[in-house]
C-alpha cells in the first residue's frame, strides 16, 4: 500500500466521520418517520437493499479504473450549502436529499464518475426512503381521490347500482361512503414504484423494460384502489356489509396491497418474455 493510498483512506475516514456527525440527526428523523408512518414503513428496507446491491457489484467495481474527479468536491460543497439553507429554513425533505447527493459527491471525488455510474441504481434507490413533501402529497391526493371516486361510480353505474357522487363522497339511498386519502392510491404508489424498481433490477436485463415496470407502479396503484373502493360499494349494496370499519378496513387494505404485488410480479413475468426474446436475438 503506497503513501497516496494511505492518505486517501485517511481523508475518506475523516470525511465519513464528519458526514456521520452532520447527517446522523437527519437519518434518525427518517427512522422516526418510517416508524410512525404506514406509508413509509418500506423505508427500513431501502438502505439494506442498496448496500446488498453494492456488495453484489464488488467484483465489477474492482475492474473499473479509479479516476478521482474534483467535480465531486464541487458537488459536496454545493449540496452542503443547500443542506445548511434547508436546516435553517426547516425544509425537512431537502435535508435527506442533500445527504444522498453528498454521498454521490464523495464517490465522484474519490473514485470518479465511472464507479458512480456503476452504482447508479443503488444510489437512486436510496431516494425511496425519503418521504414525499407534504405540499406535493396534498396536491396529488385530491385529484386522485376525485378520479378514484368518479371511476368507481361510473363502473357501479354500468352495473345498475343506484349511487351518486358528490366530490369524493359516494351516496347510497341510506348510507354515505367517503373516499379518503388512503384510498387515493398515493399511499401505495411510492411502495409499488420501489418494488417495481427492485423487481426490474433483479429480474430484467433491459433498461427499457425495467423503466416500463417501474412506471407501471403508477397505474397499478390507481387501478387496485379503484377496485378497493368498488368492492366496498359492492359489499354494502348487496350485503349491507361495511368494509370501512377500522379493523376490517385495515385487513382489506392489506389484501388489496398484496393483490397489487401480485400484479407487479405478473407484469414482471410478462416483460421477462420480451427480455428473453431480445437476449436470443
Amino acid at each position: 500500500m503506497n503513501q497516496k493510498t494511505i492518505i486517501n483512506y485517511i481523508l475518506i475516514s475523516i470525511l465519513l466521520i464528519i458526514f456521520c456527525a452532520i447527517f446522523l440527526p437527519v437519518f434518525i428523523s427518517l427512522v422516526k418517520f418510517w416508524t410512525n408512518s404506514e406509508d413509509y414503513s418500506h423505508g427500513f428496507f431501502i438502505l439494506p437493499l442498496s448496500l446488498y446491491i453494492i456488495w453484489q457489484k464488488k467484483d465489477t467495481l474492482k475492474k473499473i479504473p479509479v479516476q478521482p474527479s474534483n467535480w465531486g468536491l464541487f458537488i459536496i460543497i454545493f449540496f452542503l450549502l443547500v443542506f445548511i439553507i434547508a436546516r435553517t429554513g426547516e425544509i425537512a425533505t431537502l435535508s435527506p436529499i442533500c445527504m444522498i447527493l453528498i454521498i454521490i459527491g464523495i464517490i465522484v471525488y474519490f473514485y470518479g464518475f465511472l464507479i458512480c455510474k456503476e452504482l447508479f441504481f443503488p444510489l437512486f434507490f436510496l431516494f425511496f426512503m425519503i418521504p414525499v413533501p407534504s405540499q406535493i402529497y396534498s396536491a396529488l391526493t385530491i385529484p386522485l381521490q376525485l378520479f378514484v371516486t368518479k371511476a368507481t361510480v361510473f363502473i357501479a353505474g354500468l352495473m345498475g347500482i343506484p349511487i351518486y357522487r358528490e366530490g369524493n363522497v359516494i351516496h347510497f339511498s341510506n348510507h354515505t361512503m367517503q373516499v379518503v386519502q388512503a384510498c387515493s392510491g398515493l399511499r401505495s404508489m411510492v411502495s409499488l414504484l420501489a418494488l417495481g424498481a427492485i423487481f426490474g433490477y433483479f429480474f430484467l436485463r433491459s433498461n427499457m423494460l425495467r423503466g416500463i415496470l417501474f412506471v407501471a407502479g403508477v397505474p397499478i396503484s390507481i387501478i387496485v384502489n379503484i377496485l378497493r373502493v368498488f368492492l366496498m360499494v359492492i359489499a354494502y349494496h348487496y350485503f349491507r356489509y361495511n368494509l370501512t370499519a377500522d379493523s376490517i378496513h385495515t385487513i382489506f387494505g392489506i389484501i388489496i396491497f398484496i393483490m397489487a404485488l401480485i400484479i407487479i410480479a405478473a407484469t414482471q413475468r410478462g416483460l421477462s418474455f420480451w427480455d428473453k426474446s431480445a437476449e436470443k436475438k
